[in-house]
């Protein structure tokens, strides 16, 4: 029994095999016929000096032997494919994955991202919705786009903006509810995708920033800050909206926020990809663009007095 290693297209052969148990299927997965299979899998046992596969009338099943090598296996062919990948992003300067979170991406991204398609026509930008955790050296993504207290290990993390909350509501809300007291008697909506956030911003915490007690009450929740954000487009109640989530519906009058007090959270937004990527021309051009959009209309929200919530 030898310690060097079996060819390649033989250990491929057995992970197939291992992976489907039948013979059949596994030269069907590799494009080869179940005789070349066997071929190669006879070569590994010789190689091996014990058998992997005890064959059965209408079936196979791994022996010890193979049951010792299946996972490895499997988990070096898994590994072998990230590596692939990998090595074929580091060269690839045309195509560009970015995920973000459903809300930023609805009211933020994709409004704007005709600017940044047609400033580089080059670039092939995929854009992923989402809040699960990826892994940028696994997942096939560029760049993420969070909002929370992430340490960000590991990773180049530019934070953008600090981020603020402030009561927006439509033009004819506005007209019945025209002070932060009368706002008490408004229909108010929840945002629930902000209850992680320490110290809280929720509505007692605005309220306390304008000199005002308040105990909540009924009200409609939102799991999803966009979803917030369309129902007060909509006349349902009054919104306590983050700036990226509110800055198109208040540009178009479709809200108003009128009351020019907002409450800092510590949480921001930040732009995550990985060290070895941060040059390359694709995710430069994005992360450039990224910033600058931002910046375009920070001006919007100079008449607004920000209170960190951390001083409250």
């Amino acid at each position: 029994m030898s310690d060097r290693l079996p060819p390649l297209t033989a250990l491929r052969a057995f992970d197939a095999a291992a992976r489907h148990m039948s013979f059949a299927r596994a030269a069907e997965e590799l494009n080869v016929t179940p005789a070349a299979l066997s071929f190669q899998i006879k070569s590994l046992e010789d190689h091996l000096g014990a058998p992997l596969f005890r064959r059965l009338n209408r079936a196979v099943e791994l022996t010890e032997a193979g049951l010792a090598l299946a996972p490895g296996a499997d988990e070096g062919f898994r590994a072998l494919g990230v590596a692939w990948q990998q090595a074929r992003r580091v060269l690839d300067t045309t195509s560009l994955t970015v995920t973000a979170g459903p809300a930023l991406t609805a009211k933020w991204l994709a409004p704007r991202l005709y600017e940044f398609a047609r400033a580089h026509p080059e670039i092939d930008l995929r854009l992923s919705a989402g809040l699960k955790m990826v892994d940028l050296r696994r997942d096939g993504v560029d760049v993420a786009i969070r909002f929370g207290y992430g340490t960000d290990a590991g990773l180049v993390s530019q934070p953008a903006r600090a981020e603020w909350l402030t009561p927006v509501m439509t033009p004819e809300l506005y007209a019945r509810f025209p002070t932060p007291e009368a706002l008490r008697r408004a229909p108010l909506i929840y945002d629930d995708s902000i209850n992680f956030l320490q110290p809280a911003c929720d509505w007692p915490t605005w309220f306390r920033a304008v000199g005002l007690e308040f105990t909540p009450g009924s009200g409609t929740h939102f799991s999803h800050a966009d979803h917030a954000i369309d129902a007060a487009c909509a006349g349902l109640g009054v919104a306590l909206g983050r700036r990226p989530m509110i800055i198109k519906d208040v540009r178009e009058g479709r809200l108003v926020a009128p009351f020019k007090i907002a409450i800092e959270t510590e949480a921001r937004f930040r732009f995550l990809c990985l060290p070895e990527a941060e040059d390359r021309p694709q995710i430069k051009a994005f992360r450039d663009w990224f910033f600058a959009e931002i910046e375009k209309t920070a001006h919007m929200w100079d008449d607004f007095e920000i209170i960190p919530v951390k001083d409250m």
